[in-house]
């Protein structure tokens, strides 16, 4: 999957099926605040926003900043995935 962050429209893109699957973003003080996916209809949506996800906190890991998913979706992925609580920053607790 090939994802870019657009930093005009503040949002990490990837195309799919004809598509454009985004999730949203803000960014504060060394922190982004996920706030919206949006996904095309499709078969395996669920499968295809799982791994979406899962690739934009590792692209946000490897920038070293911390993760305040504000979208409720992106914030039960993280509950359900532990290993991505260690990017929440500190005193914030899903």
């Amino acid at each position: 999957m090939e994802i870019t962050d657009n930093n005009f429209l503040r949002q990490f893109e990837t195309k799919i099926n004809g598509g454009l699957a985004i999730i949203e973003y803000s960014v504060q003080e060394r922190k982004i605040f996920l706030t919206k996916i949006l996904v095309p209809e499709m078969k395996n949506r669920d499968a295809f926003c799982e791994n979406f996800m899962s690739e934009v906190l590792e692209i946000i890991r490897d920038r070293n900043i911390s993760v305040v998913p504000t979208a409720a979706i992106i914030t039960k992925f993280i509950r359900k995935n532990r290993k991505y609580k260690s990017l929440l920053p500190v005193g914030i607790r899903i």
